[in-house]
Order: C-alpha cells, then structure tokens, then sequence
C-alpha cells in the first residue's frame, strides 16, 4: 500500500521501512479485504473512506481478519432507525468476551506483574485460564449471574484482570476503581451501580511506601447493601480483620473448593451484552456510569492492537494505567490479540526514577504504553534512558492521556529510540477506545497524531456544525461505531446520554475535544473544549473537588479550573481552587491545609489543587450554574462569550491577573 501521495516523507520525524509496512497487520487487513471485496485501496486514505462508507464490509472483516470466537448467524452487522442513538450491532451473534481473551493457550506468559521493584511475578496463558476457571466456578456458586454487577477496588495486578475474566465469562458486569481513591470518590461510582461481589486488595505501593486499604474498605462496604461478598487478595501483607466485614473472604478461601475445577462454562450472549461499567468525568454531579457492549470492547480493541498497534502473539503489551482509567481496560483486551500484559503497581518514578525501563528491559517489551506526561517528565529532568537501557525490543511507543507536544516527540526519538513508532492517541472513557491514533504503514509528524482510525468517521467541526479545516473546532464522529456506550447506568430516559454527546449537533457525536486536521492528515488536539481538568494528563471532574470542598464548613462555594502552567510555555495544567467563604472566615494556611486534606483523602492526590485563591462571589449563569469556562478564559485573559447569560457577571473580574497565580 503506497503512502498517499500529498505526504512528503522526507520531512517527517519517523518514515516506516518498506519491509516493516509490507509485515504489518495493516497491510495484511488491506490485502484480505481487496481479495474478499473486490476493491482496491491506493492508500491508507482509500482504506479508511472504504471502512466508514461500508461499515458492513469493513467490521466484518475485521471480525474475521482477527479471528472472533462468536457464533456469528448472517451477515448483519447493525440495526438502526437513522438514529446514531440507537445502533444494535451484529443482532444475531452470541459470543463471550472472556472466552476470545483466553483462546490463546500454553506455556508462554499471559502476565507479567511488578509491584514497584518489591514484587515480581509471572503467569503463563494456562495458569490463567486455570485461575479464571476456579474463580468463575466460585463465583456462580455464590449465585453471580448474568447482569449482576461486579466490582474491583484493586491495584492493577494479576488477580484484577482474573476477576474481569471471570465475572464476563458469567455474564456479569464489571467495574473497577484504583485504590487511591478515597471512600467518598469510590461510593460515588459503586454507590450507583450496587455491585453485589467487592474484589479488594489489603493495600498497594506507591514511590517505595505502603499503604493500607483496610480502613477504606470498612467504609465503603458498609455503605454499599447490595454487598453479598467481599474478596480480599493479600498484596501488601497487612492481614486484615475479615470478621470485620460480613461476607468478606480471601481469594484463596473463596476459591478452594473448585481447586480441581479446569473449564469454563462460557455464557453465549448478545453482542451488545454489557460488559464494563465505566466513569466519566464530568462537571455536574456524580460521575456518568456508561455501560460498554462487550462486542463492541473486543472488537474496537481487536483492530486498535492487531491493525493500528502492529500486536501479534509475540507481542510484550505494557500501558502504565490504574484501574480507573479505560487504558487498562485497553490493556487487558491485548489477551485476544495473544499479546502477554507486562502489568504494574505503583510510581512510574520509583527506584531511582528507572522503574519503567528497568521493567522494559528485564521484560523485552515491545510495545510501552505511558502518558504524554510522563514522557514530558522524563525530558524536563533530562534523562537520557537510551543510554542506561536497551530499547532494541520495542518497537511502538504510545501515548496518551493528555496532547504530546512537538519537542516530546524530539526527545522521545533523541532519548529513547530513534527507530520507533511512536503512536500518539487520543479517545477515551466515552468510546473505550480511539477516535485518532497510529498507522504503522504511515509516516510520523511531530506534534500530530498520525490519523483517524478506521471504522471512525471522523471529522471537524465549527460552531454551526459545518466541516472545517486548517482551523480549530469540535472533533466529532458522524456515523455509527461498534463501542458507542450502550447507556448510562441509571438513565432509564436516555436524556443523559444525548445531552452527552448527541445535543449540540443533530444525530452526530460531539466528543468534547478541541482540535484541528493536519496537511498530513493527522489530528493536533488541543485539550477538552468543556471544563473537565486535565492536570498531567489525567482527566478530572470539578464535581468531584465540589463534593469534598461542599463538606468543608468555612466554605460557602467554589469554582475550580485548570491553569494553563508555566503561564508563558504551558506545557501542562495544574488545578486551582477559587473559594467564597463564610462571613469572618479567612483563607490562612491552617484553612488552606484543611480544604487540599479533604480533597486529599476522599479522592486522589492528582485532585488537590496547586493554587487555593479566596474571592468574594462566585459567577454562575441565572438559572444558578457556575461557570468554569467562563472563569478559566479569564484568568488566561481570553474573551468571554455570552457574559448575557450570567445573574452576576461584575464577578468574573476579580478573577483577572490575580497574583496568587503567577508562580
């Protein structure tokens, strides 16, 4: 497949080999569809206008080109009434999600896991089969089913990916939390959903200490009733009270009955059965439970890794990710695809700040996955790991999480590879899954992600909802894809879900990002265009610092945003908390201290702000919304559009060139 004819290689960062595009998954898919329909595809540009104009063709072949374990009736793949909203895919197939991640079988490892430099473990694909075999068999005797909801408050480790494994096998749905979360950030997720099994672990490492998850989890069970079981996986070596808690159990207890057990009894369902339950992170109130179709997972992620990430069952698959964030769930996909999961626990900086390259070079990995963050974090303290480390295993680099700027890019060729992929992505919780990313058949531009992915009609619009190029707007998708949420949990009208993505233009996906197309074809986006935070790549709810900040006495309301940071070469944000408080209340050190606290312990540390900043009134539209954006565009000094439609708008001056704000 020839590079589309407007690219100039020869300014590019990175050009692919002629033997590595003609090996690759990509060009492999292309060949099998031009045999199996007739066409032909002069580029990756004619690849992708086939994949969206015949979605039919196009998710079929895929389906076969990575070999689907489904009973699939037909050749129907969706159902809809014109409506975006209401898309059914393959009616008539039944598969099981966990049954395709483990199809691969032997001797050769399925996980590998480091907790830190203090734990080291490795399971082979049979041992894992084994390990979900027993834990599915437990499960269905405890009466799981179906339907039911499964929950994880787990660090990302072997026995996490076991418990996914065994709750789909079953049918059931599952959904998981990091455990740096505190209670209140935990019961604001589970606490709507009402799993009936809780998996725990007794603690996790972070940067060489241990903490402990006991007492949080006391907390949290006792405030979630539709508890039956609660499964304690010993970790850190604390040795829990279990009596403490009414139907907790460790793994191994819960498990020892079904030692012999050595199948499993796949459930055969729809293709649009639920499969996770993941969180947004939205700006008004509880986070958005939005319910993945378990066909939908494995198919979107059977393509991203085998055609745009180049995986196959030699692959070594890292992606540095909690249980929180939708790359792990990414990351367990790679199962299907026969790739081993390189699995770890705890800071990317530990052990001297090499833990990630130790990791990489032990493990040979071949594709690592981290945040744009991270890679910018190494290049502000000038590493150099290339010359500490062997890179020769690795041959794709993703990113995500946050825009890779242009001189990341340098520094990754310069300090970690010069002969790599690097593959920029960019999606997230509401797809599981890419709207833009890498093509291993393509040239690499710095500063831009390489294109839109196949099967994802992709474009860019402006305010009055009309394609735009060489300009900035709204990324947008106008046609259907396989992982569009199913619904949100709780939502029973579906009036969440269109205001989600689907209000602003007429039948038409609106992600939420801000963004431009490229020359090349490829996509710079540059940052959400709502008011979610997003300091250091992670993406962050203002309504869950409310909710912290709501329980602090002094304080009557707040607003909080991310700052572009440093103010004159932003390279990232950082979070600010601007607070009215009570009459007689004053913003000193002790209050300050209390406020980041609360924060602190009842979500995660990346939620408490850089900067606290007292003013006198907080502006908020008439019918009583506070307005972030139009708050953050003033502390950047960006005009305010429609200060009409605020109750007060003399307000937002104060918060203009503050002081506080300058270092």
């Amino acid at each position: 497949m020839p590079l589309p004819s407007e690219m100039n290689p020869s300014t590019a960062s990175w050009v692919p080999n002629p033997s590595r595009i003609e090996s690759s998954g990509m060009a492999k898919f292309c060949l099998a569809a031009e045999q199996r329909w007739g066409r032909s595809f002069d580029s990756y540009d004619a690849l992708h206008k086939w994949s969206i104009e015949h979605l039919d063709e196009f998710w079929m072949s895929v389906w076969d080109f990575c070999d689907v374990v489904a009973e699939r009736r037909g050749d129907k793949v969706s159902v809809d009434d014109g409506s975006m909203e209401s898309v059914c895919w393959f009616p008539d197939a039944r598969l099981n999600f966990a049954q395709n991640v483990l199809k691969f079988r032997g001797d050769k490892d399925a996980l590998v896991f480091w907790g830190e430099d203090r734990v080291k473990r490795r399971i082979s694909r049979d041992e894992l089969y084994l390990a979900v075999a027993r834990l599915a068999a437990a499960l269905r005797a405890a009466g799981i089913q179906k339907g039911d909801r499964v929950a994880a408050y787990m660090p990302n480790m072997p026995e996490t990916i076991v418990a996914m494994l065994a709750s789909a096998s079953l049918g059931a749905i599952y959904s998981s939390a990091s455990p740096d979360f505190g209670p209140q950030g935990v019961l604001d997720r589970f606490g709507q959903i009402e799993p009936v099994v809780l998996f725990v672990a007794d603690g996790y490492y972070y940067n060489g200490k241990q903490y402990e998850s006991w007492p949080k989890v006391r907390e949290i069970a006792a405030a979630l009733p539709s508890l039956k079981r609660v499964i304690v996986t010993p970790y850190i070596g604390t040795k829990p009270d279990l009596s403490e808690i009414k139907g907790a159990s460790t793994l191994d207890d819960f498990v020892a009955p079904f030692a012999t057990e050595s199948s499993i009894r796949f459930e055969q369902l729809p293709f649009d059965h639920p499969l996770y339950i993941v969180f947004s992170s939205g700006t008004t109130g509880v986070p958005k439970c939005i319910v993945h179709r378990a066909g939908g997972a494995l198919l979107l992620h059977l393509k991203e890794h085998q055609l745009h990430g180049g995986m196959t069952p030699d692959s070594r698959l890292f992606y540095f990710a909690t249980c929180s964030w939708v790359m792990w769930n990414w990351l367990a996909s790679g199962l299907a695809s026969g790739a081993a999961l390189m699995l770890y626990d705890g800071s990317p900086f530990a052990a001297d700040q090499n833990i990630l390259f130790d990791y990489m070079q032990a493990e040979r990995f071949t594709h690592f996955g981290t945040s744009a963050k991270f890679i910018e974090a190494c290049q502000k303290a000038a590493m150099a790991p290339n010359r500490t480390h062997d890179f020769s295993s690795v041959q794709v680099i993703f990113s995500t999480g946050s825009p890779l700027l242009p001189e990341a890019y340098d520094y990754v060729f310069e300090a970690f590879k010069r002969d790599v992929h690097v593959s920029s992505i960019s999606g997230g919780t509401d797809l599981l899954g890419a709207f833009v990313g890498g093509n291993p058949i393509a040239p690499v531009w710095r500063g831009e992600i390489q294109c839109k992915m196949l099967g994802m009609s992709v474009d860019v619009y402006d305010e009055d909802g009309f394609p735009t190029r060489g300009k900035k707007g709204e990324l947008v998708c106008t046609r259907p894809f396989p992982t569009q949420p199913l619904f949100f949990w709780g939502d029973p009208d579906r009036e969440k879900y269109h205001r989600a993505y689907f209000a602003r233009f007429d039948n038409v996906w609106c992600h939420g990002d801000y963004c431009e197309m490229t020359e090349q074809g490829g996509y710079i986006i540059h940052g959400r265009s709502d008011a979610t935070l997003n300091p250091g790549g992670v993406r962050i709810g203002t309504s869950e610092i409310y909710r912290q900040v709501d329980r602090v006495s002094e304080v009557v309301e707040a607003v909080t945003i991310g700052q572009n940071w440093p103010p004159k070469a932003p390279s990232d944000v950082r979070v600010v908390l601007f607070v009215k408080l009570r009459e007689g209340a004053v913003l000193d050190q002790a209050l300050d201290a209390k406020i980041k606290q609360m924060i602190r312990e009842n979500t995660t540390p990346r939620h408490v702000p850089a900067r606290i900043v007292q003013v006198d009134d907080i502006p908020r539209t008439k019918s009583g919304k506070i307005v972030e954006l139009a708050v953050r565009q003033v502390v950047h000094n960006e005009p305010v559009k429609n200060t009409e439609a605020l109750a007060n708008p003399a307000a937002l001056e104060q918060f203009r060139n503050r002081p506080e704000l300058a270092a």
